[in-house]
């Protein structure tokens, strides 16, 4: 199912073109205003299920690059992004064939870093899943350890949008021209008020991929229960057992809500990501928009390849976030990087 843009994702949109750098000499300037010097880019995975228009806004000039996640399904591997293989991943876990993910090379990070630097950028940040969940963010710190450009790698803690929307308020601050440490700064500020809730109709394929974490302790009820489960630290963690579907997708709408209306007024942000169940999906998005009518309506999207692989079908994942504050523009020093 295609990526749905909500109200809450717009301002994102607004601030990046605001900040877009002047027109090349001859051409008709816009607006008096300075170019924004762009001193950082972003690196992130695939893993951070950002809108896939809204990463096409941002990597026309290299400040944005989202590196594949692989998925082997069977005996053939897939790139997140790079192939359409969503249909074949559900199709493979409804027939029981295996399927597995794994980190991207060192490489590719090395040729994302080169590619920074070519462009001009002073230094990189690159944000990833969990590493809790994945060694990601260890092959981004080898690629790191191999070129002169500067790079801070960042584990993200978390997944999905969670990841995402930490790499959507990096991305603004690095147009804003904020140097490395602003960016990181942005990102993690963001991650701090994010959570993951989710429902799994099985633990089945978090067991067998190993990520199961502390939810472990479920899998000897695992056909008596539908577990909600939370990411918390890095790891996946039991939030509550509950006895039936319609019981437990209730009652993570209840808790994705509450957490929400906790929030400043205004603020709160939402995503709802699924996997071969759309029709829920919207369904909770809805139901969601009724509890809160304050908040915009959430994006809804099919969870990223690399991580259904491991929820399965029927997942039903809801993130709850926060607006961040519009980011100051500083003043430019230098040129501003070309596109």
């Amino acid at each position: 199912m295609p990526d749905r843009d909500a109200a809450a994702w717009l301002w994102l949109r607004e601030r990046l073109a605001a900040l877009r750098p002047a027109p090349r000499p001859g051409a008709p300037a816009p607006s008096t205003r300075p170019a924004v010097v762009v001193r950082t880019a972003v690196v992130t995975d695939s893993a951070s299920a950002l809108p896939a228009d809204w990463v096409r806004s941002c990597t026309g000039d290299g400040r944005l690059t989202v590196i594949p996640m692989p998925v082997m399904v069977g005996t053939e591997i897939y790139g997140e992004g790079e192939d359409d293989i969503t249909e074949t991943i559900a199709l493979a876990l409804a027939s029981g064939t295996s399927v597995k993910t794994s980190r991207p090379s060192p490489g590719q990070f090395e040729q994302a870093f080169l590619a920074a630097e070519r462009r001009g950028y002073e230094g990189v940040v690159s944000i990833h899943i969990s590493g809790g969940l994945s060694g990601t963010a260890d092959a981004a710190r080898l690629a790191a350890s191999r070129v002169a450009i500067p790079v801070e790698v960042l584990d993200s803690g978390t997944v999905g949008m969670a990841l995402g929307m930490g790499v959507q308020n990096a991305v603004v601050a690095a147009a804003a021209g904020s140097d490395a440490s602003a960016v990181v700064a942005a990102a993690t500020e963001q991650f701090a008020r994010t959570k993951v809730y989710f429902y799994v109709p099985s633990l089945e394929q978090l067991r067998r991929g190993g990520r199961i974490g502390a939810a472990a302790s479920l899998l000897g009820t695992m056909f008596a229960i539908k577990p909600i489960l939370a990411v918390d630290d890095g790891k996946i963690v039991p939030l509550e057992k509950v006895r039936s579907a319609a019981k437990a997708v209730a009652r993570l709408e209840e808790i994705a809500a509450a957490d929400a209306a906790s929030r400043p007024r205004g603020q709160a942000r939402l995503a709802v990501h699924h996997f071969g169940n759309p029709a829920e999906a919207e369904a909770l998005a809805a139901r969601l928009s009724t509890a809160l009518p304050g908040c915009p309506p959430a994006q809804i999207s099919s969870l990223p390849a690399v991580l259904a692989a491991h929820a399965g079908l029927g997942v039903l994942a809801v993130i709850v976030g926060e607006t961040s504050p519009t980011v100051r523009s500083p003043e430019p020093e230098l040129p501003a990087v070309s596109t």
